[in-house]
């Protein structure tokens, strides 16, 4: 199965163009009356959003996951217990988009692709969706703690259909069918192959805020797992080149085989993480 998704990986679907961020601040529809803006950054919160990054254009993303706010000044309301993501995004067109990034979550690379297949149009089809697959590697396992490790022991895959609707000026919504598959998993019920359903949101409060949230629903989790479904809440600010991102999570991961197979916070106890996007276009 997992050589079947590693084939889907390298073969996207390439299709048509998008307008940059900064063309995008006032426009609703372009000539064609395709749909635009319905998400302003890459992701949602958690889940990747259907935005592309324009051709030739390089998109770098610094994210910040800090420590559980439920410790308070122990650890300085998680400042002192940070996850970083490092994340480069390159339009070879407007339709497909590639990414290599590294995170400080189990020391974890990754490497992505991300392709429109189809465009919301008005008076058209009522939807635009979007490709999105990545291969990582967590770096983070140890051959002392683990003697007959091997290099794919480490790997791991995601598959996800992206399908968004700008219903109008102010609401988008999202759908994220999403497969992932960990070669080596920590629980000793689960399953290598999981499957979630992510649900996403946009709401524009003023020209350049919004707020969004998403939700990731895990339908085949061991019944003894430790780990909750992500849900997370956030801002969006727009400011010219860049759109800056601040949100909280019950998720410390930001790669997705993390954050839906590995959220270990609780919104009813305050077991929650605060965290940033901040990307720059190039």
């Amino acid at each position: 199965m997992k050589y079947l998704f590693i084939l889907l990986f390298l073969v996207p679907i390439l299709s048509v163009a998008q307008d940059d961020l900064l063309s995008e601040i006032d426009t609703e529809t372009t000539d064609n009356q395709f749909a635009t803006a319905a998400f302003k950054g890459l992701k949602i919160v958690n889940f990747e959003s259907t935005k592309l990054v324009a051709k030739k254009e390089l998109t770098f993303i610094v994210s910040h996951r800090f420590g559980s706010i439920e410790n308070g000044f122990d650890s300085f309301f998680g400042l002192d217990d940070a996850v970083t993501r490092l994340n480069f995004v390159y339009g070879i067109t407007d339709g497909l988009n590639v990414g290599v990034s590294r995170s400080s979550f189990q020391k974890t690379y990754e490497a992505s692709i991300k392709y429109r297949l189809v465009r919301q149009q008005d008076n058209g089809f009522p939807f635009t969706i979007v490709g999105f697959n990545s291969i990582l590697v967590n770096s983070a396992l140890e051959k002392e703690n683990l003697p007959k490790l091997e290099f794919t022991d480490r790997l791991g895959y995601t598959t996800q259909l992206l399908i968004s609707r700008k219903v109008n000026t102010n609401l988008s919504l999202e759908l994220a069918p999403t497969y992932f598959h960990d070669n080596f998993v920590q629980q000793d019920n689960q399953d290598n192959s999981q499957f979630a359903l992510g649900m996403g949101a946009r709401y524009k409060l003023t020209k350049r805020w919004s707020i969004n949230a998403d939700y990731g629903w895990h339908l085949n989790r061991a019944s003894n797992s430790p780990f909750k479904n992500p849900l997370s809440i956030g801002f969006d600010l727009e400011t010219g080149g860049h759109v800056f991102q601040m949100h909280f999570s019950n998720a410390q991961a930001m790669n997705t085989n993390g954050f839906l197979g590995q959220a270990t916070g609780d919104w009813s106890d305050g077991n929650i993480y605060f965290g940033f996007n901040l990307s720059r276009v190039f």
